[in-house]
């Protein structure tokens, strides 16, 4: 059963220089940033660091920028918002974000170089010290889909094996863990470490490490396409990530957090955002132990700046101005409702065969994907008002671990019309 209401949030995108306002650092624009966001209902932001900025030199990280930083996470709390912070920026809207010291003449694969794992080992320890005894601070996340750097379709990729991926996941949380005890620390990927067969990242690393389970749901990669706007796979795509994570996980009630989720036109067209948005969000909270959903993202970029994705332009809740928009109007219902009752969804009962070729390393989960056998038979179920969650195959006859998590019936995606 749900241990807490669940929490609402935003990815604060800044409406004045989008990330680069660190270079610019201006708390004024960022109080007037989150006094929108607060405006909305929200009661947390997810916080962007440039690694490049922060960390410019493998030695030497910078007083000022932490102390940026911790700023902004003092003017959350002046607003009620508690803040997550990302470390490893990475890769974000398209654009990577690597120090000069991992690139070209000094090119080291992020993930397994010693010297470039230990300093980002120490970057991570003194973000999370900095904010240690601030009441508001969640937690940090290690990177924003720093998986993307590990694997095709990127143009350039540090590649590793699974195993260096686990290592490399458990060094940087135990870092997290070292400057921070106890706050919530975890890692989130792109959809990738679900349907990709034979990425590094996996699904069992997304379920078992770190303090909760993240799920970045996007319904361009496939699902949108296929499925038209209002498709039951379309508005449901961010609850059957929540479900399908849940086959890898040991703790029956081990948290989903839904830390990223938005509305990309052309797909879902802008006068159709808000439909979008409240119908996702309420299909999520249909789930069981959901930590919260986190909207990407709050503000739109602005237009002044060029060569974003055109879809990036407008996938905020509010406008580069600060004003509300119609899917922001969305949200705000939505904490408010949800506010005013008790949120305690039923046990999903039946549970979804997922067989990916082994437990650990899943080679074959491209079957979890748009289009593909597993995902569909899901969809189709939940069409028919089911509810699925799912189970892996290796699970599917244990009694005990069924039981655990409330399963009564288990379909094969072979059975399923």
């Amino acid at each position: 059963m749900q241990q807490h209401a669940p929490r609402f949030g935003v990815n604060y995108t800044p409406s004045e220089g989008w990330f680069h306002h660190w270079l610019d650092f201006d708390l004024d624009s960022v109080r007037a940033d989150l006094d929108s966001i607060a405006a909305l209902g929200l009661d947390h932001v997810r916080v962007f660091p440039l690694w490049p900025l922060f960390q410019p030199n493998r030695t030497l990280i910078r007083p000022r920028a932490v102390e940026q930083l911790v700023r902004l996470v003092d003017a959350a709390a002046e607003r009620g918002l508690d803040v997550n912070v990302d470390g490893l920026q990475g890769h974000l809207s398209s654009f990577d974000f690597l120090p000069a010291w991992t690139r070209t003449w000094h090119r080291r694969n992020i993930f397994t170089d010693p010297d470039v794992v230990s300093g980002q080992v120490e970057y991570l320890r003194t973000l999370a010290a900095a904010l240690a005894d601030r009441p508001n601070f969640i937690g940090m996340t290690i990177g924003n889909e720093i998986n993307q750097f590990s694997s095709s379709p990127h143009p350039d990729p540090d590649r590793i094996t699974p195993d260096q991926a686990e290592e490399w996941l458990r060094r940087v949380l135990a870092a997290c863990e070292e400057g921070a005890p106890g706050r919530l620390h975890l890692h989130a990927e792109y959809d990738a470490a679900w349907y990709q067969d034979g990425h590094p990242f996996t699904p069992w690393q997304a379920a078992r490490l770190g303090a909760v389970t993240a799920v970045h749901s996007w319904v361009f990669n496939g699902t949108a396409q296929a499925h038209g706007r209002t498709g039951t796979a379309t508005e449901h795509h961010a609850a059957y990530m929540i479900e399908l994570s849940k086959a890898w996980a040991d703790d029956p009630h081990r948290p989903v957090w839904l830390q990223e989720v938005g509305a990309p036109a052309p797909l879902i067209p802008p006068e159709h955002a808000a439909e979008f948005t409240a119908r996702t969000v309420a299909n999520a909270l249909d789930c069981t132990d959901v930590w919260g959903v986190t909207w990407w993202c709050s503000h739109d970029v602005s237009r002044s700046l060029a060569d974003f994705p055109e879809l990036e332009y407008g996938l905020g809740l509010l406008t580069n101005d600060r004003k509300t928009k119609p899917a922001g109007e969305a949200i705000a219902r939505t904490v408010a409702e949800q506010r005013e009752r008790a949120h305690r969804p039923e046990r999903r009962t039946t549970a979804l065969v997922v067989e990916t070729g082994g437990f650990k390393d899943a080679p074959r989960r491209a079957v979890c994907g748009p289009g593909e056998s597993f995902f569909e038979a899901w969809v189709s179920l939940t069409a028919q008002g089911v509810r699925p969650t799912a189970v892996l195959a290796e699970r599917a006859a244990d009694p005990e671990h069924l039981a655990a998590r409330g399963i009564t019936e288990v379909v094969r995606p072979e059975d399923v019309r």
